[in-house]
């Protein structure tokens, strides 16, 4: 055997054990993206998960590419497409020249500058988890071997990923909130600490999002505390209904919660925010009939603009929030409108 295939598989075999012993996510879509570069000694990678909700794919991995390519983080799989026969094939696809071919039409991977790659898909017992991309900015052959180390990583990052997934979930039943269902506090924090580390690392935005129920001891006093808990838990499942699968929603405290919005900067936060106001007003209308109007104030804070530290973040949320309570309630209100 050559010493480069020797090199080849030694390599795979210090991912394989990485991935399998790992249970943080990030760690191991990380290893497998790195690996999958080196054993076909391509440029650039990444790896989107599927969403068997929404039948969407979302970039969680990448390497190699720039921040405008990156930019489309989330697309829909169209049946009968190109990424949906990737998906449901039971081996890699390869394109060794992407030049003047019909199929290959995104404008943005035209732009820049993909000439060849590989696609992966990866499944656990013909359920789909997503797929493992390889690209290059020049055409080239991709050899047997390189198709064939590829082709195991991918079937032990499956696995790994679904592991990961299944470990998340069971981590979700320790972590949330008993009434309401959302995250707890002590989850919220953890998870704002890591989601900032990981936008500091991929250099992308992220806002904070602290939402909290205007008058709500007065609806308490009026109708009893056993109404109150209604509340929450009907504003609970329209806020799990109104948040992205990337997004962390947490109750905060009493009537306050919390929402982590990854790759969201302050203006988009602020439409996000108005959005859900919108919701909430609509759908706790049946509820609230005959009663007091149900309404929320939100303050919104943003990395990098407002802070780079979990606790700042928090406390900038905290004085727009303020601000939205001392401007008359019912409205949104960025960090940045309250400087000065």
């Amino acid at each position: 055997m050559k010493d480069m295939e020797v090199s080849e598989l030694a390599d795979l075999l210090d991912v394989t054990k990485l991935v399998v012993s790992t249970i943080e996510m990030d760690k191991v879509l990380e290893s497998i993206l790195e690996s999958a570069m080196r054993l076909t000694n391509t440029s650039a990678g990444s790896i989107a998960l599927y969403s068997n909700e929404t039948h969407e794919l979302e970039l969680h991995a990448y390497k190699g590419f720039s921040q405008d390519f990156i930019g489309n983080a989330r697309w829909l799989v169209r049946p009968g497409g190109l990424t949906d026969k990737i998906l449901h094939s039971s081996k890699p696809t390869v394109i060794t020249d992407t030049t003047n071919k019909k199929f290959f039409t995104n404008p943005l991977a035209i732009k820049e500058g993909i000439k060849s790659l590989i696609c992966v898909p990866l499944t656990v017992e013909k359920k789909i988890i997503g797929v493992l991309y390889v690209d290059d900015f020049k055409p080239r052959n991709y050899s047997k071997a390189e198709l064939k180390l590829l082709s195991i990583l991918s079937t032990y990052a499956a696995m790994s990923i679904d592991h990961a997934k299944l470990l998340d979930k069971t981590r979700k039943l320790a972590c949330t909130d008993g009434l309401t269902g959302l995250y707890n506090h002590r989850h919220f924090q953890d998870t704002l600490s890591k989601e900032l580390s990981r936008a500091e690392r991929y250099e992308e935005p992220l806002s904070l999002m602290l939402a909290d129920i205007d008058d709500f001891k007065l609806l308490n006093d009026q109708f009893g505390h056993t109404f109150g808990d209604t509340v929450l838990r009907r504003l609970a499942e329209i806020l799990m209904a109104a948040t992205r699968e990337s997004d962390t929603a947490a109750r905060y405290g009493g009537e306050e919660f919390a929402i982590i919005l990854p790759k969201v900067n302050s203006s988009q936060a602020a439409a996000m925010a108005r959005r859900l106001m919108e919701e909430i007003d609509k759908n706790m209308a049946s509820l609230m009939r005959g009663k007091l109007p149900l309404t929320v104030s939100i303050g919104i804070s943003s990395f990098p603009d407002d802070s780079t530290k979990p606790l700042e973040l928090i406390k900038k949320a905290d004085k727009a929030l303020y601000e939205a309570k001392r401007l008359g309630k019912d409205r949104v209100v960025l960090y940045r409108e309250t400087r000065g």
